[in-house]
């Protein structure tokens, strides 16, 4: 009886989550026709072929091939594998070591031929798509139509075209929110902080542009990407399209954005979206340029023995450089919204956890608890070398005196010392 596992995928380009259900019904067909029995299902739904490295339902799949669970995998086709070349040679290579075959409705049974034809044809497809989806985002910013998501400020706009089909990319002020857009541009010129600035907004139960609290970065956003508020220029009425460019890390699967250079943006004005006047726009950003002269990377503080480690105990932020060795409590001094303003010295506070530590671990409880188990895990290991010698032993008994010289002197020692570590 032939074992089989059933994989489906959908991306949540052009295609729905009732895709998996079809997918899959026409491999129980296929199966049912040749008499396979269907082991397991695997399905990673709304997940980009182009990586296998951030779909579970895959991973899962390879695990259970290793076990030999099944024999065959089928599923619809290579792409629902995985579109890159690297990703399905992986595949093949892995699933042939463990024994199993790959089989689709579209190519049938699959080989090297098709894991080379088919793996190129599907990673030019990925590249033609990104070709095609940028061209289109180029022509809506040439309409005076956001190519991108949505901008605090703003609001979609709902309309359809001539053909009845929806218009994207259409937008216009929120003048709510424009008016918080105003006031932080405002109190920044007139010399108040990214932070505090946060900190008047949170107080006041201002919901941040994704619904929580506010932090500095926020509005400070990343001079090289224009990030942020304080550099939006849709906020002096420009669109500005192409400022950065996604390549997906191969070793993790993430999409990792890198700024492209700035002869290369594509840039429209919309002076319908304006909400800041030039005159407040030119005074933010001579602000910003005081403090943009040193570069990031001078301003990083080397890492610390807890870096990462040490947080907040009132409100678990958190506690992060405040200057030099001194650490605090980042939502206190990011977003002001907690009471917590007690800093420690990175020196102290090493200081502390160590000697807390090697106070806990020389308590005569705790040393009474390592000779426990070392002793228990000594009288393990010895009931298991003299099993191991007693069936040397028996074995010898049966076998003639050369087998039995071989096998005791084959037979590996176990020594462990008898002075507790």
């Amino acid at each position: 009886m032939t074992h089989v596992a059933l994989y489906a995928r959908y991306s949540s380009d052009n295609q729905r989550e009732a895709s998996i259900e079809d997918q899959l019904r026409l491999c129980r067909e296929l199966a049912a026709r040749e008499r396979w029995t269907v082991v397991g299902t695997y399905a990673d739904a709304a997940i980009s072929g182009s990586s296998i490295i951030r779909r579970p339902d895959i991973q899962r799949l390879l695990a259970d091939a290793q076990s030999g669970q099944f024999e065959i995998v089928l599923t619809e086709a290579l792409d629902r594998l995985s579109r890159d070349q690297e990703d399905v040679a992986g595949l093949f290579k892995r699933l042939r070591f463990a024994g199993v075959r790959i089989v689709t409705l579209s190519e049938g049974a699959v080989d090297e031929l098709h894991v080379g034809l088919k793996g190129t044809m599907n990673a030019l497809f990925l590249r033609d798509l990104a070709a095609k989806i940028r061209r289109g985002q180029s022509g809506r910013i040439l309409n005076g139509y956001n190519a991108g998501g949505l901008s605090y400020g703003y609001r979609v706009v709902k309309k359809l075209d001539e053909r009845g089909e929806r218009i994207r990319g259409l937008r216009e002020i929120d003048e709510d929110q424009a008016e918080v857009v105003r006031r932080i541009f405002r109190e920044f010129a007139a010399g108040q902080s990214a932070r505090r600035i946060a900190a008047g907004l949170n107080r006041e139960g201002i919901p941040s542009p994704f619904g929580g609290a506010w932090a500095a970065s926020t509005i400070n956003g990343n001079l090289k990407r224009r990030s942020g508020f304080l550099y939006n220029e849709a906020y002096i009425g420009l669109l500005v399209f192409n400022r950065i460019q996604m390549r997906k890390d191969p070793e993790t699967g993430r999409r990792i954005s890198r700024p492209n250079l700035p002869e290369t943006w594509q840039v429209v004005e919309v002076p319908h979206l304006r909400i800041i006047d030039d005159e407040l726009w030119d005074a933010v950003q001579a602000r910003k340029k005081l403090y943009g002269g040193m570069k990031l990377h001078h301003r990083r503080r080397p890492k610390h023995m807890f870096s990462g480690l040490v947080r907040c105990g009132c409100c678990g932020a958190s506690y992060t450089v405040k200057n030099r060795d001194q650490l605090a409590c980042a939502a206190h001094r990011e977003k002001g919204t907690c009471t917590n303003n007690r800093t420690i010295r990175v020196g102290e506070l090493e200081k502390r956890v160590l000697e807390g530590i090697q106070r806990r671990l020389l308590a005569p409880d705790a040393i009474a608890g390592f000779l426990a188990e070392y002793h228990a895990e000594h009288k393990r290991l010895n009931a298991m070398n003299r099993e191991r010698q007693r069936e040397v032993e028996r074995r010898h008994a049966g076998m003639p005196a050369s087998t039995g010289r071989s096998l005791t002197s084959s037979m590996p020692s176990l020594k462990v010392s008898r002075r507790p570590a």
